[in-house]
């Protein structure tokens, strides 16, 4: 794998989120699973108790391509903000997040598995703030082409989910199977449409919500 012969830093994206979306490539309609919290302690018997504050993204097939969660371990004042961005990616360029239109932070990818990469920010009270406030967040990479990816996830009800108290699983376990319903409605009509349209690509597949 050859690397670019430029600086390993990140190339000057758009200063806005709005015209990175615009003069990017835009993947799939992409489906969102609700911010949940969950905590939960590790097999050891002095482990502390640990938060996550999380939401994923899909294609209407149901293939993961987002992911992102707050990491907040009992009584530790350091906490993290994980995000898993779909694979094969120019990792060397890292990655980098934007809330709404605040300036950019960027964080370097620490794993790469078989369909995503992910990168740890340090969730400083500044950015949880921010994000607390925020809209949408706009998570950014670099792919093999050397085109920047841009996705963007919803910030809506973050601020409920980590504030409140930990999601009831059965109350989650009901929210997967709704969203599993609606991402095979979604297959199933986009399948009808392709049929009707003699295989031509679906431009509009989505129904509005």
């Amino acid at each position: 794998q050859q690397r670019p012969a430029a600086p390993a830093q990140a190339p000057a994206a758009p200063a806005a989120p709005q015209q990175a979306q615009q003069g990017q490539q835009q993947g799939p309609q992409l489906i969102y699973s609700p911010w949940a919290k969950f905590c939960g302690k590790g097999q050891d018997a002095n482990a502390k108790q640990v938060c996550f504050t999380g939401k994923d993204a899909r294609t209407e097939a149901g293939q993961p391509v987002i992911a992102a969660a707050l990491i907040e371990p009992e009584g530790e004042p350091k906490k993290l903000f994980r995000i898993t961005l779909p694979s094969p990616l120019q990792l060397q360029y890292g990655t980098r997040v934007i809330v709404d239109q605040q300036q950019p932070m960027t964080g370097p990818f620490f794993t790469c598995f078989a369909n995503g990469c992910m990168a740890d920010y340090e969730a400083t009270p500044d950015m949880i703030t921010k994000l607390k406030g925020g809209q949408m967040l706009t998570i950014q990479a670099i792919n093999l082409a050397g085109a920047a990816i841009s996705f963007p996830l919803p910030l809506t009800d973050f601020k409920k989910a980590n504030e409140g108290p930990p999601t009831d699983p059965k109350v989650f376990e009901e929210q997967q199977k709704k969203l599993q319903e609606e991402l095979q409605k979604r297959a199933e009509e986009a399948r009808k449409k392709l049929e009707g349209q003699g295989g031509a690509p679906a431009a509009g597949a989505q129904p509005g919500r």
